[in-house]
């Protein structure tokens, strides 16, 4: 049967990335990442039922910065933006992205000051895990600030019409307290998955899949961060 709930993972180079998928995967929930120059014609080919933009180590004014195409935040899926993908969103839609003052890498402690349905049931106040030199000093038109912290007055934003939501922090990584909670508000309050995959009909399907497609010929697999 065909998996009707997947969750595009669009990847900027992030070191973080591939939890993303994991723990939405860890939440029964089919995730795939594929890069930030993916067309929208792939994006709409793939028929998500939401999108996660990963975080990535550089700054988005930079000459040689991953882009994506505007539309792809116009298909009237949810968005969920991660530190760069935050960024991206903002520069897109006409916000403004300034270099911090003061870099924040760490431990940082979380304020939520508006309600959304991202932050559903998460503590008024936690332990995030920053890491970005860059941060948001202007909205685009239909944000608001749902949450911040000492060094990033817009920690975090939403677009509740749109359903496009920005944090400036890493929920994917241990170290982001309410971080299960963030991600699984976003994949069951906002995308409405139903949380049906299960990975071992997964891996008999992809198993038959490949034998299919082989026959007698040798395979190399390659594995990588735990994910594959």
């Amino acid at each position: 049967m065909e998996n009707n709930e997947k969750i595009l993972i669009i990847d900027f180079g992030s070191q973080y990335t591939q939890l993303i998928t994991r723990r939405i995967r860890e939440a029964n929930v089919y995730s795939e990442i594929h890069s930030h120059k993916i067309s929208y014609d792939e994006v709409i080919k793939f028929n998500p039922i939401g999108i996660i933009l990963s975080g990535g180590p550089m700054s988005v004014y930079d000459s040689e910065a991953p882009d994506l195409d505007k539309r792809i935040l116009q298909i009237n899926v949810p968005i969920l933006g991660i530190c760069y993908g935050l960024q991206l969103i903002s520069k897109k839609l006409g916000g403004k992205v300034e270099p911090a003052k003061d870099r924040e890498y760490g431990r940082a402690v979380l304020n939520v000051v508006d309600t959304s349905l991202l932050f559903e049931n998460i503590k008024k106040e936690s332990k995030v895990w920053m890491s970005h030199g860059d941060y948001l000093t202007e909205l685009p038109s239909g944000f608001k600030v749902i949450a911040k912290s000492d060094h990033s007055p817009i920690g975090a934003v939403s677009n509740e019409t749109e359903k496009i939501y920005g944090v400036q922090f890493h929920p994917e990584v241990v170290h982001t307290d309410e971080g299960k909670k963030i991600i699984d508000n976003f994949l069951f309050n906002i995308c409405k998955c139903t949380g049906s995959w299960n990975p071992h009909n997964f891996i008999e399907k992809s198993i038959a899949e490949i034998k299919d497609q082989v026959k007698d010929a040798k395979v190399i697999c390659a594995l990588s961060g735990g994910v594959d």
